[in-house]
């Protein structure tokens, strides 16, 4: 049987959580997660996360939205239905780009912001069917949560004790 157990702190205040935080960090006790009602300032920084990759991942979205807004307007204006339009040949693209600019950049939003959507929900493991992740649904109101991962139980609720906590859950991993 495994010794390892899975122990939840409950703050009520957003700088408890931060002192406690802090407090972990100092020991060099590792905090699996945390889960707040809205966003901390600073928070990130004290736990060590990474910047996010998000961006890159829109630009790639945005650059395959314009390739695509590229392709069809090519493809219906120039090969598969050219047509003399105010005088512009319509034999090549290059000339009659300007006019494929608004499509193109309407391609780009769409694609970056649903894609980007799309990422974001299953990164996060929320698409439809997932498992719920919140251990505890007061987190979503007006509590704070640090969950942790370990053998050493009786050093983290003392630390958790020490920083604030109004509720200390422990559970087997």
């Amino acid at each position: 049987m495994s010794t390892t157990k899975i122990i939840y702190g409950l703050y009520g205040d957003d700088d408890d959580l931060m002192h406690g935080v802090k407090a972990f960090n100092d020991k060099g006790i590792k905090i699996n997660e945390v889960y707040t009602p809205f966003p901390v300032h600073g928070l990130d920084k004290a736990l060590g996360l990474k910047k996010t990759r998000i961006s890159d991942a829109a630009f790639f979205y945005g650059v395959y939205g314009v390739s695509i807004g590229a392709l069809v307007t090519y493809y219906t204006m120039i090969h598969d239905w050219p047509q003399n339009i105010g005088g512009k040949p319509s034999f090549d693209w290059g000339h009659n780009m300007p006019a494929f600019v608004v499509p193109m950049f309407e391609l780009m939003v769409f694609c970056a912001a649903h894609l980007m959507s799309l990422t974001y929900l299953v990164r996060n493991k929320m698409y439809p069917g997932a498992k719920p992740q919140n251990p505890d649904p007061r987190t979503t109101d007006d509590k704070f949560l640090m969950e942790f991962v370990s053998d050493d139980v009786e050093t983290i609720k003392q630390i958790l004790v020490d920083t604030g906590v109004e509720e200390i859950t422990v559970k087997d991993a």
